[in-house]
């Protein structure tokens, strides 16, 4: 079997019996093609030829990249689990990933918005047209649910429950998870699914139960919505950075912030785990100091 017949064989195993997203599966190719390609330079003829010394020039390799240690730590993660998979199809003998350590990531605090930002950008969209209901219905489904773009592209009409106001998502490894919304975002997407959305999808030969649509009436891509989210920033004539994924940081900052438990949080998230969630603690700390000053008897003269 040939390297491509076994990346193939390997993305199988990850997509049937591993059960990953179609988001994981491609930065696993991604991190073997890497892999690959670094071995054909070396001249390696085959994984099972693969040391300890070659995998220390590999991590040499990808530091003179200019990757991060988090880009490197990822990739060391996918090639353990790809010599997994090689052993248990004796293609190979050894995992010689397995001695070396994930470098420590850099603490990077994740990028929100305070309220005052986020309440201007509620008002720049034009509720009178199509695009500017789907826009609004968009912003405030993705700040009141902290669903990730991937998922909401996926939404569709069925997954919405009005009666109960929750969504039905599908996460990360196909993982169902219910999310309540609350009122605002109630009457967003009423207004664009019983209106807007009705008008967008006559431009479209194609019938779709996808929830968000691009101008011609077909389902919206992640870029799309990216594409959406700096238009609303532009017409706010604000400089913030508004990637889908701020959002939701916001959410789950805000939700910290009034005094949500981190387990719900996590559960909302849909993190696998509660370390995950646990960085959107050190956003928080300015709020609990200023609580603490202001209420400790101790804490001021």
């Amino acid at each position: 079997m040939d390297d491509s017949e076994i990346q193939k064989q390997f993305s199988l195993y990850l997509e049937v019996e591993k059960n990953v997203s179609a988001y994981t599966l491609e930065y696993y190719n991604q991190d073997i093609t890497v892999f690959v390609n670094f071995l054909n330079l070396e001249n390696v003829g085959s994984f099972d030829e693969v040391d300890d010394r070659v995998v220390r020039y590999f991590l040499t390799y990808l530091y003179q990249q200019k990757l991060s240690r988090k880009s490197v730590s990822r990739k060391i993660s996918s090639l353990r689990t790809f010599y997994r998979f090689l052993e248990r199809e004796n293609i190979t003998t050894h995992n010689p990933f397995l001695s070396i350590s994930l470098p420590k990531s850099e603490q990077v605090l994740p990028d929100f918005l305070y309220e005052e930002e986020l309440a201007e950008l509620f008002t720049v969209n034009d509720l009178t047209t199509p695009i500017g209901q789907r826009n609004q219905a968009l912003l405030e489904l993705l700040y009141a649910t902290g669903i990730r773009v991937s998922e909401c592209v996926n939404l569709t009409l069925d997954a919405i429950d009005f009666s109960l106001q929750t969504i039905l998502v599908m996460g990360k490894g196909r993982k169902e998870r219910y999310i309540p919304f609350g009122s605002f975002a109630e009457r967003a997407l009423h207004q664009y699914i019983n209106d807007g959305r009705e008008q967008l999808l006559k431009k479209s030969k194609e019938g779709t139960n996808i929830l968000f649509l691009n101008a011609r009436g077909k389902p919206i891509t992640a870029r799309g919505i990216r594409f959406v989210l700096n238009k609303i920033v532009d017409e706010a004539a604000m400089t913030i950075n508004l990637h889908p994924h701020t959002l939701r940081h916001t959410f789950a900052t805000h939700m910290l912030n009034e005094g949500a438990d981190l387990r719900s949080v996590q559960e909302l998230l849909g993190h696998d785990h509660l370390s995950s969630t646990q960085v959107y603690t050190h956003v928080t700390k300015d709020r609990l100091k200023g609580v603490y000053m202001k209420t400790h008897p101790r804490a001021k003269k």
